[in-house]
């Protein structure tokens, strides 16, 4: 995981309360970035990169989330900023968006690291009557697809968007066979998918995990109808909470018969669009307490700078700011060397987060001061 920092501050335009700003990431654009902002030179990624620092991908797991980069990095920036210079690297002015792009680049890079049990999964497999419709090779009922054409065994947004669409018609087959819809959980289908994938006739099959900024995600929740229900403590912000594409692809299928029937189809694209729109949200929101974070703005000594202080940093908080951990992670590229330096000239010691809920804590204290 990637163990340097950015913060930046982004104006929310309300008269209300601050709201952490909703911003997507890209994977692709962030692979893009992490090369032309030469992080690459430095850094690998699965062991392809600099080796000066670490293999970021070695750090980054499932439980990889904003909050996570953010303290890294920012505890980790004084080093780095130091190497740069010396390897005479220019730093990089990186938005919120690239920050968003960043993490979801790191993010993708160990999507498939979560393993799953084949054997286990043979048996689940199984059990679950999957096998007495899809074969491997062809179906054997229902015009089920077989295994080896399953796009999904390789595309997490496939497998999401496949499951969701033939949900009516699995529960109609399911039902003329007189079987109980078989819910799963998500270790029963990260298994079954180790099972699949290590077959030898899919062994070969290309592993690909990205998501997009979502653009259109809101947009499609709504025209689908899914925020006719999904208000209140239906919200799904809150119920998506870390959750991997994995666990939501499941909660999709053990939803679907309590659908209105036939659940509203999605296209593989508007899948992608649709998923990628709530993940980051949930990521974006993350779990603070405002007490503490009250306490971690003091005891890192964020007020002998900020709010009047004597070396003249901006007020913090309030002012109308919505602050993320994304936003955090941008602003300290374009503002932490100087606050840095300013912190050496007064011989204050660099702040450090000893864990990254003392991040989200801080953004939610943050937030809640006008």
């Amino acid at each position: 995981m990637m163990r340097e920092l950015c913060i930046c501050v982004l104006t929310v335009w309300s008269a209300g309360a601050a709201v952490p700003p909703v911003i997507p990431g890209d994977s692709e654009r962030g692979a893009k970035l992490f090369e032309n902002e030469r992080c690459v030179a430095c850094h690998s990624v699965n062991g392809k990169g600099g080796k000066m620092g670490m293999d970021l991908s070695a750090r980054v797991d499932r439980g990889f989330t904003p909050a996570l980069l953010a303290s890294a990095m920012w505890n980790h920036a004084p080093v780095m900023w130091s190497a740069m210079e010396g390897a005479g690297i220019e730093r990089p002015q990186l938005s919120p968006s690239d920050a968003a792009d960043l993490f979801a680049y790191l993010y993708s890079t160990r999507f498939f690291d979560k393993p799953g049990d084949a054997a286990r999964g043979k048996q689940a497999f199984a059990d679950r009557h999957c096998a007495e419709c899809h074969g491997i090779t062809e179906s054997r009922a229902e015009g089920a697809p077989p295994v080896v054409k399953w796009d999904s065994l390789g595309q997490p947004m496939v497998l999401v968007q496949q499951m969701w669409d033939h949900s009516s018609r699995m529960r109609e087959a399911f039902a003329r066979k007189k079987i109980a819809w078989q819910e799963l959980t998500a270790q029963d289908l990260s298994d079954i998918l180790a099972y699949l994938r290590n077959l030898p006739e899919t062994r070969g099959v290309n592993t690909h995990f990205s998501f997009t900024t979502g653009e259109g995600g809101q947009a499609i929740f709504e025209a689908k109808g899914c925020v006719k229900c999904h208000v209140g403590k239906l919200a799904l912000e809150d119920r998506l909470h870390n959750l991997d594409l994995t666990e939501i692809a499941v909660d999709m299928w053990n939803h679907a018969p309590r659908m209105i029937q036939p659940v509203p189809q999605l296209s593989e694209d508007e899948m992608r669009q649709l998923l990628s729109y709530l993940w980051m949200r949930q990521f974006v929101y993350a779990k603070g307490d405002v007490g503490r974070g009250k306490q971690v703005f003091a005891a890192k000594h964020c007020a002998e700078c900020h709010n009047g202080g004597e070396h003249g940093a901006p007020p913090l908080p309030g002012q109308g700011r919505g602050y993320s951990e994304i936003t955090i992670v941008s602003a300290l590229w374009k503002h932490g060397p100087q606050m840095f330096t300013r912190m050496r000239q007064a011989k204050m010691a660099w702040p450090r987060f000893s864990s990254p809920q003392q991040m989200s804590d801080l953004v939610a204290y943050l937030n809640s001061v006008q």
